[in-house]
């Protein structure tokens, strides 16, 4: 089989019609949303393109699926998240070539992806089996207090085009643990990912209802009746705190139950006693996981300034010797970046920096030629005003800038709306401990470029976001606590 082939049959296996009540169709009005490879600006399929009608329709299906399902065998969920979790690593080769198509990351990491999305729906199976309430004497000795956890009910959500699988499944597996039904709407870019995965639930057993998918070119139109519906209990949304905040205006109405997991400026810190390789190790990681498209991408380096020299210049080193190119095609390291419109943000924020005094020690340019490619970037002597010092880059550029004591480097971290994730390393364990606790993220990385783990907490403060996704806090975002007062 051809690669051109082969590329042409994976696409061919998603469906390309919404799913609304467990059947396939088309939308109103039947027409169609374009999907284009970022590496070639080329249409790969034409999926439907949903409308509020639709998506009227999708949450009519929710509800109507919540009662039965809400009362389920918990078994019977847990053994759903698990058969699905096997089939994503089953199909893996296959996932991760359509997530390449779709949204530009090379082969490798489309795979590590859906190794990761496919973790949240293990992690759940097993958290389907442990949701716990609890019965003790009332403090006076009169009654019982007998305490439960229900399904919040019908659910929406919205996921991004960066992780297209698995920002999905880390709302989706929580929810389906708990007993709640969902519509969910998949980015634009990137909806082919989510649509094989409604694919595989509903191969699984997933009740007809439970899930309800709604694509479109037009998310605004679709969520507001929705959200706007007093018969929606959760919003969960995964993208832009720009955006997060008007969703949460809008939640306001019904006051629903929220979880946002919203932008980050996330910083890394160097000090002068880390092992500089563990450091750039990490350092690639943290900056370069997804093309630096990530909301946890490491976005300004604070190194200490007896260092930030020969720092700078091993991760132009590293950075440059990456592979630009298609992600389907051997050894690329960098895809392209999602369109056209964030390409020209990475550029703008390079250019300021450039124009106001910043150096750049490798890349700073868009790639000639078909596609949204950029060159990963390294800057140095970075003024305070530059843009790229408190905007989120969301591509490969790198901004290093030196301190000179601990307390500046713990300002200089903190001095952003945003609070994600930071990362850090030291190899002294008191300032790792005074440092991890002084910065204001709801995660940290300490000496590792990696913090995403099904099994735990993931979220931020500030303008980060609102609750957390993984880990046995992940599904308490989908109960509600009851008390029952019992009366002897």
């Amino acid at each position: 089989m051809s690669i051109a082939t082969e590329e042409k049959s994976v696409v061919e296996t998603v469906p390309s019609q919404l799913l609304i009540g467990g059947e396939w169709r088309d939308a109103t009005g039947g027409e169609t949303l374009a999907v284009e490879d970022p590496a070639t600006g080329e249409t790969i399929a034409e999926i439907a393109d949903g409308t509020p009608e639709d998506a009227k329709a999708a949450l009519d299906a929710a509800v109507e699926a919540q009662a039965e399902w809400g009362v389920s065998a918990a078994n019977d969920r847990s053994e759903i998240l698990y058969r699905v979790f096997e089939a994503l690593n089953d199909k893996a080769d296959e996932l991760a070539l359509l997530m390449t198509l779709e949204m530009g990351k090379s082969i490798k990491e489309s795979k590590a992806e859906i190794a990761y999305s496919a973790e949240f729906f293990r992690w759940f199976s097993g958290e389907a089996l442990r949701l716990e309430g609890y019965y003790k004497a009332a403090a006076n000795g009169a009654g019982r207090v007998l305490v439960l956890r229900q399904p919040v009910g019908p659910c929406y959500f919205i996921t991004p085009w960066n992780f297209p699988m698995a920002m999905g499944t880390r709302k989706l597996g929580p929810a389906i643990a708990a007993g709640c039904t969902m519509v969910i709407k998949p980015a634009k870019n990137t909806p082919l990912s989510m649509l094989a995965l409604a694919k595989l639930l509903e191969e699984a057993g997933l009740p007809p209802g439970v899930l309800n998918v709604v694509t479109g070119s037009s998310s605004g139109e679709i969520s507001e009746p929705i959200i706007s519906d007093p018969r929606l209990r959760k919003l969960s949304f995964t993208g832009s705190t720009e955006v997060g905040r008007k969703l949460i205006e809008q939640s306001a109405q019904n006051v629903l139950k929220v979880s946002m997991e919203l932008g980050g400026n996330a910083p890394f810190l160097v000090f002068d006693d880390a092992d500089l390789d563990d450091v750039i190790e990490g350092a690639m990681i943290a900056k370069m996981r997804n093309i630096g498209e990530a909301c946890t991408s490491a976005n300004r380096f604070h190194v200490a300034s007896s260092i930030a020299g020969e720092f700078a210049e091993k991760l132009a080193e590293k950075m440059g010797a990456l592979k630009v190119g298609r992600g389907t095609e051997e050894d690329v390291d960098v895809g392209p970046l999602i369109d056209e419109d964030q390409r020209e943000k990475v550029s703008e924020l390079v250019s300021d920096a450039v124009d106001k005094g910043a150096k750049c020690l490798v890349g700073g340019k868009a790639i000639d030629g078909a596609g949204y490619f950029y060159e990963p970037t390294v800057l140095t002597d970075i003024p305070d005003g530059a843009r790229v010092l408190s905007e989120e880059i969301f591509g490969p550029v790198a901004p290093v800038k030196g301190f000179d004591s601990e307390e500046e480097a713990i300002a200089a971290a903190n001095d952003t709306e945003y609070g994600l994730v930071a990362y850090v390393y030291t190899r002294d364990i008191k300032r790792a401990l005074r440092v991890c606790e002084g910065l204001e993220t709801g995660m940290v990385g300490l000496n590792q470029g990696m913090v995403s783990n099904a099994g735990a907490p993931f979220g931020g403060v500030k303008q980060s976001g609102i609750g957390r996704e993984g880990g046995n806090e992940g599904v308490h975002e989908y109960l509600e606590t009851k008390y029952v007062a019992v009366n002897l």
